[in-house]
């Protein structure tokens, strides 16, 4: 079915973008971070473990680039033939083609460069690193404009560089810390990181405001588009990424101490900046398939008066429509009749939603929001140790997960007549059911941990990992409705969500990894996190 492969495609693509662009910044950062950081002779006598952890790091993420830019080629050319009927000739001679064979081939030279531990990785892999990047930057936004565009491609070059050495030299910097000989080995990589750092937020703010401007245009258009509040987004992530840089920075340059707070406190935010950083990298791959503001027309935007109006405070819906009253499952096979029209899925644009139809799915988001509200507070009531039984709110998610399951798509199994497996040929159902499977587990897990079922803190990790994860995925979520001010109103509220879930899921692993001197402050903000997710939910509106 072309129309459920091409959904498919649309939602890989965000994957497989965001995917190559975390491990190229991953792979940039590593000779980045070989040629300030560690570039010292003292350096690499006295940390040869440090030197050699961070080539690991660096040749593995070079092997993943290699495998993420193949798939993205296999993809695109499976689809091409697809649905063109395009031969393998034809196809390789696509700028597409060009690009990710180009990404497969830099990627096997570096891995090639750094694969055996005798070798330290040099200005060789420095510049091809730069060249791989190079190959992103030609399949970008900017590359694809008629106007400005070597301004706008070296603008976009600045910008992922500097993300690179920032974001991307983050795992080294932690690994680094982890495999520090001594507290002045650490400390003398603190300072020489922190600084790079420092200089990249400065680079990634100018151009990524150079280029907001070039690709918005207008201050309607940054609040009435997709595109404006996806860059919205980005911008609040990397706030709070700055925050926690800001703490690290503080804590690096206060006076000489021991090294216990350099591999405590400093390195556990590391470890949280790593993770919010991808998040915005992901967050960055996601514009990749919104049109620029500046090519819609104005009428097009969404006017304030009426954000306003759909996010104005109403008393939730807690009675739902009978599942008799919802419209047709439309098909997924064209009438035989008409057998050149393309096929339908169950989120077709074509298919036009009733009142029923919307008062079904904001019943539904509703009573999650009513869970969820219910969760958050319980888990506070748990920290504050007045109750006891409260420790039990992650079980709270598993009625969830049965209710989402059950309700969340009427047209598929086992509410509708689309079977359990057909149905995942549609996009947005198989996100829902990715995110059930993920409530699920973290559920679990978490309940596990908070009865002292389980001490294991790996367990412990499972929570923060899977909300974060679930958050990052929230961003690539999109509905399609068959209207361009319906699917912003909609994104609109789904990325408030996503931004509070990564933090409180970063907020939990800084609970758990942090000493107990530090744990107070994130102890609080995930639950406080979890009640206004609940809360957003409470007031989500289709109409």
């Amino acid at each position: 079915m072309i129309g459920q492969l091409l959904d498919l495609f649309d939602f890989l693509s965000v994957l497989f973008r965001g995917g190559a662009l975390i491990f190229q910044s991953m792979t940039l950062g590593g000779a980045v971070f070989y040629a300030w950081v560690l570039n010292d002779p003292v350096l690499h006598r006295q940390g040869k473990d440090t030197w050699e952890s961070c080539r690991r790091v660096l040749f593995w993420s070079a092997v993943v680039l290699g495998c993420i830019h193949l798939s993205n080629l296999a993809m695109r050319a499976g689809i091409l033939a697809a649905t063109e009927q395009l031969g393998l000739g034809e196809i390789a001679g696509a700028n597409f083609f060009l690009a990710g064979a180009l990404g497969v081939f830099i990627s096997t030279a570096i891995a090639a460069l750094t694969v055996r531990a005798a070798r330290t990785p040099g200005l060789d892999v420095l510049a091809l690193s730069m060249a791989g990047l190079a190959v992103l930057v030609a399949t970008s936004h900017a590359a694809g404009r008629l106007e400005h565009r070597l301004t706008l491609c070296a603008l976009t070059t600045l910008h992922q560089a500097a993300t690179a050495a920032w974001i991307g030299g983050m795992p080294y910097f932690v690994v680094a810390l982890a495999r520090s000989p001594d507290a002045s080995f650490a400390r003398q990589i603190c300072h020489k990181f922190s600084w790079l750092a420092v200089t990249s937020v400065g680079v990634l703010a100018a151009s990524g405001t150079a280029m907001s401007i070039a690709y918005v245009g207008a201050v309607k258009a940054a609040y009435g588009t997709s595109y404006g509040i996806m860059i919205a987004s980005k911008v609040a992530l990397l706030g709070i990424l700055l925050l926690l840089g800001t703490l690290n920075f503080k804590a690096i340059h206060r006076p000489p101490g021991g090294a216990g707070w350099l591999r405590s406190r400093v390195r556990r935010f590391a470890e949280a900046e790593v993770g919010i950083g991808f998040t915005v990298i992901l967050a960055a791959a996601s514009l990749t398939s919104q049109p620029p503001s500046v090519d819609l027309a104005a009428s097009a935007w969404v006017s304030a008066p009426t954000i306003i109006g759909r996010l104005r405070p109403m008393a939730p819906r807690l009675e739902t429509p009978p599942y008799s009253a919802l419209s047709p499952a439309t098909p997924f096979t064209p009438d035989a009749s008409n057998r050149d029209q393309e096929p339908l899925g169950p989120d077709s644009a074509a298919k036009t939603e009733s009142s029923d139809d919307i008062a079904w799915s904001e019943y539904n988001h509703h009573w999650a929001g009513l869970v969820v509200l219910t969760v958050g507070l319980l888990a506070m009531l748990s920290r504050s140790g007045i109750a006891r039984w409260a420790r039990h709110w992650p079980l709270g998610f598993l009625g969830l997960a049965v209710f989402l399951f059950l309700r969340a798509d009427p047209e598929n199994w086992p509410l509708g007549p689309r079977s359990f497996w057909e149905s995942f040929a549609v996009v947005e159902v198989l996100q829902h059911r990715l995110f059930v499977l993920m409530i699920v587990g973290f559920s679990v897990f978490e309940w596990s941990v908070q009865t002292s079922r389980t001490t294991s803190r790996r367990d412990r990790l499972v929570f923060p990992l899977i909300c974060s994860f679930g958050g990052a995925l929230l961003l690539t979520h999109a509905h399609s409705l068959g209207n361009s001010k319906e699917e912003f109103l909609a994104e609109l509220s789904h990325l408030p969500l996503a931004i509070l879930a990564v933090v409180a899921g970063w907020s939990r692993w800084l609970e758990v990894r942090l000493s107990n001197d530090h744990q107070r402050i994130p102890a609080y903000i995930w639950p406080i996190c979890f009640t206004l997710i609940g809360l957003v939910l409470l007031n989500y509106r289709e109409a």
